[in-house]
């Protein structure tokens, strides 16, 4: 819990003047109270002087000597100033609404600090989770969904909010009321006091019990919560498929079960919350019994009836603040149930670390080299003892059947993830000697599933390079004959895109990325599948497009068409994460072999 409680202060750290501020409002807020209360007392004795003379003057048990003469001189003299000046009496009533508007100012101050520091906490937590995970490697995402993190990243950050909000209000203002209102007690009726609590170390035991079980709860809790938006995701991204395949219903029940599973995890936890305060209840009702009790045997010895009234009211009152005491408590472990995996994603360590002192890299002209290479998805070998150099400027093609290992060795190139035996080199340089943001800064891609963000038709291209000019971002889109299309719709360039470019076709979305990789301008290029999406004309326009930019540039091409890559300098054959063959078309053709079989099927079809 300490641990946990130095993570919440660590947030709130940079707005800690704002805190201060907020927890002392509610400390005024709480003190308001009873001054008001203490001034209609005072303003009743000053105005009313036959409830109480001047000449009356009993002693104020407890209170010292000092307090008691100027508390009768400042009623007795203000008695009599209410009647030489009578506007005085309307002055001295007009307190009660000042000091109201206090007790409101305050409250107001208290929950609006509170409330900025908590959503300023949370905000920054957010964008601080939000760029680790983006920062973590490819094989983090392939481990988990998309949805439960979006889930950490929105509902499990949620509950820190409420530990910033409600539970610093309590836990300032509750403990000093209880504890107030004990040693009171204490002073008055030590006796009765200390039988009417005699019960209340058994409140602990509820409180002790159901805060294990909310904790349960809540964690299962957090988890239906991520299911949820995870079929709300799969939901929305998958439609097509969805629609396609009439499984509206079938997804709508999936989302309705985990939905009811939520549904009873939320009553669960309700009924750990409550359940403490009924048992707090009948315990306080218990000792006020004991109380009573004892009372009546004691004949001799029974207090004053005013005084035993203050002492029921008392008792009573304590048992509130103890309530809120316990739903501060639960309110606590539900917390620390739904950020245990926001902090545990923000310790997550990257599988490809960053080099301490990372090296230059100068991929221009330089050549690829993969030595010696194994990599593993888990349990399933994906390659195995892979040697290969690619000369600068030339255009290796990498072919196969799907799962040979093409794409994974380009994921290797761009350091998506590190080998588990071997490396791989540029310009002898080897990329876990490089930082990756160097690394990527000279590779581009042009993918076989193209990403475009929800943004302009320029601005999708401009993500190549930041910073673009005008002409430079047409000169690309020209380049990979996407400027006619963008320029046929209402908007041109600036036309929104939609949802990874839900309102183009597969080719126009294939020339935008292709696009983006031409006026990124990296010596080394990686086309995996680009004209893949594309119609035969199309695919024409675009290979053109793709030759004059593959010239002068170090390019590693996937392809399935071999037609796209029959001039290529190198092409290598890979089956089941090995390379069996490798050479030009022509002479891989005359061996006959694995790719030979690949050519005909292809071009027989």
């Amino acid at each position: 819990m300490t641990d946990f409680l130095r993570k919440i202060w660590e947030l709130a750290r940079p707005y800690r003047a704002r805190l201060f501020i907020g927890v002392l409002m509610g400390v005024i807020s709480g003190l308001v109270g009873p001054l008001l209360i203490a001034t209609a007392m005072f303003i009743y004795a000053a105005v009313f002087p036959s409830a109480a003379t001047a000449d009356a003057r009993p002693p104020i048990k407890h209170l010292p000597d000092f307090a008691q003469t100027w508390f009768y001189n400042a009623r007795d003299g203000l008695a009599s100033g209410l009647h030489t000046h009578p506007t005085a009496v309307w002055m001295l009533i007009a307190l009660i609404p000042l000091i109201s508007l206090l007790r409101g100012l305050s409250s107001y101050l208290n929950v609006y600090y509170l409330q900025w520091v908590g959503a300023h906490a949370v905000a920054d937590l957010r964008t601080k989770l939000f760029s680790h995970l983006l920062n973590l490697s490819a094989g983090f995402y392939t481990e988990n969904a998309t949805g439960k993190l979006v889930s950490r990243v929105m509902s499990d950050t949620q509950a820190l909010q409420t530990i910033l909000t409600n539970v610093v209000s309590v836990i300032v203002r509750d403990p000093i009321s209880l504890l107030g209102v004990l040693v009171f007690l204490f002073v008055q009726q030590p006796r009765l006091t200390l039988l009417s609590i005699i019960v209340l170390p058994a409140c602990i035991v509820p409180i002790a019990i159901y805060s294990r079980k909310i904790r349960r709860s809540s964690r299962d809790a957090q988890t239906q919560v991520a299911e949820l938006v995870q079929t709300m995701t799969e939901g929305f991204t998958g439609h097509r498929v969805i629609k396609a395949y009439n499984l509206e219903s079938i997804v709508a029940e999936k989302f309705g079960e985990t939905t009811r599973r939520a549904v009873n995890l939320l009553m669960r936890i309700t009924r750990a919350t409550e359940m403490p305060s009924l048992l707090i209840e009948f315990f306080g009702a218990c000792g006020v019994a004991l109380m009573l009790g004892y009372v009546i045997q004691s004949a001799g010895t029974r207090p004053k009836p005013e005084d035993f009234l203050q002492l029921l009211i008392s008792i009573i009152y304590i048992y509130q603040p103890l309530k809120n005491l316990t739903r501060l408590q639960n309110q606590v472990v539900q917390a620390r149930a739904a950020t245990e995996r926001v902090f545990e994603l923000l310790a997550t360590k990257n599988s490809v670390p960053e080099p301490a002192a990372p090296r230059m890299l100068h991929a221009s002209r330089a050549d690829i080299e993969f030595q010696n290479l194994d990599f593993n998805y888990g349990e399933k070998v994906v390659l195995r003892n892979i040697n290969l150099t690619v000369k600068a400027g030339q255009l290796i093609a990498l072919v196969g059947a799907s799962g040979s290992g093409k794409t994974t060795l380009a994921n290797l190139l761009l350091r998506f993830y590190d080998p588990a035996r071997g490396a791989v080199k540029i310009g002898g340089v080897d990329l876990r000697e490089v930082a990756t943001r160097d690394l990527r800064n000279q590779i581009a891609v042009v993918a076989q599933e193209n990403i475009l963000f929800n943004d302009t038709i320029r601005r999708n291209i401009e993500m190549g390079r930041l910073g673009a000019t005008e002409a430079e971002i047409v000169a690309a889109a020209k380049h990979a004959f996407a400027y006619d299309f963008a320029m046929e719709k209402p908007e041109g360039l600036d036309t929104v895109v939609g949802e990874k470019g839900v309102v183009l076709s597969g080719g126009q979305r294939q020339r935008l990325a292709i696009a983006r990789a031409v006026l990124k301008d990296a010596p080394i290029l990686i086309l995996d599948e680009a004209t893949s999406a594309l119609d035969t004309e199309s695919e024409r326009a675009v290979q053109a497009a793709l030759d004059q930019l593959m010239k002068g540039r170090t390019t590693i091409c996937i392809a399935h068409r071999l037609s796209t890559i029959l001039h290529a300098n190198l092409i290598v054959v890979l089956d089941q994460g090995r390379i069996v063959e490798a050479g030009t078309h022509d002479e891989l053709v005359k061996r006959a072999g694995t790719y030979q079989k690949l050519y005909e099927l292809q071009f027989a079809s």
